[in-house]
């Protein structure tokens, strides 16, 4: 008689930063070839002018990619990136939002670019409420030197905003980079967590803004290899709650090759959230 295979403790996923200049299809496949469940796929920049994907507008690439996730059965947990902006024009968003759903993802990679709090709450809040019919979940990731600079910062605009598809997104390394604390993580409601992001980094960490965003695109550490707390971190957060590997190293990456590189941090990420050998 044949064993009924053990449901899978953790979702894990592979962050489109860590191979920032794959294609999606190739995201999909590096996922499957790394034996994790999913992907992330970056659609729009993080940054004017920065890279990305062009799906919202190149069909051919779409169906490739919807072809390679039927292949392979990797799904893609989050889409990058809308980015809140003063000048945010929430129409713009429905594009965007219609290929997320297309591509059968849960959640939308959110950042908050205005310092006008309430104006971004309210952006925010219409922002869940048109991603609402597409299932998708808006996850507001504070980074230290955007306007959502901790996690109490994300915490009180999803409070705030109060819809069921907002959501706080914990990356490992601005948690560490922030004024954020373990206490701050443990009080979110398992409501607004759907996800978490894994890498590790160097402690203390840079001082400037400028070191900050080049250490967060450019130079992170697998998980194990700096000095952030990343199993007291992940501790406070639900044990089922899926996890984004995310490890852009713009040296060892492409040195190495992008795929051994995804294995090697999947492997470290395992290491340090199945320290018991429990094979996700």
């Amino acid at each position: 008689m044949t064993p009924t295979p053990a449901t899978p403790r953790r979702m894990y996923s592979l962050a489109q930063l860590i191979a920032l200049p794959y294609t999606p299809p190739q995201m999909v496949q590096l996922a499957a070839n790394t034996g994790c469940h999913a992907c992330g796929i970056r659609i729009r920049p993080s940054s004017p002018g920065g890279p990305f994907h062009a799906l919202e507008t190149d069909a051919a690439l779409r169906r490739e990619t919807l072809a390679r996730i039927a292949h392979t059965g990797v799904k893609v947990l989050d889409v990058e990136i809308i980015r809140i902006t003063p000048d945010f024009d929430l129409a713009n968003c429905r594009a965007f939002l219609e290929v997320c759903a297309e591509l059968g993802a849960r959640h939308v990679l959110t950042a908050g670019i205005d310092e006008n709090e309430a104006r971004l709450t309210a952006h925010y809040a219409a922002l869940c409420d048109l991603a609402a019919p597409y299932g998708l979940s808006l996850d507001l990731e504070f980074m230290p030197w955007t306007a959502v600079k901790s996690v109490g910062d994300a915490a009180r605009i999803v409070t705030a905003v109060s819809k069921p598809n907002a959501a706080v997104l914990v990356d490992a390394l601005h948690w560490a980079r922030s004024a954020s604390t373990l206490d701050g993580v443990a009080a979110l409601p398992r409501s607004a967590l759907n996800y978490a992001q894994i890498c590790d980094g160097r402690v203390p960490g840079p001082t400037t803004v400028e070191g900050l965003i080049h250490d967060a695109r450019c130079e992170r550490m697998q998980p194990g290899e700096g000095g952030i707390p990343l199993r007291e971190l992940f501790a406070r957060l639900p044990a089922d709650l899926p996890v984004s590997i995310e490890v852009p190293d713009d040296k060892r990456a492409p040195a190495m090759g992008y795929e051994a590189w995804a294995k090697q941090c999947f492997a470290a990420a395992k290491r340090v959230l199945e320290p018991q050998g429990a094979e996700p």
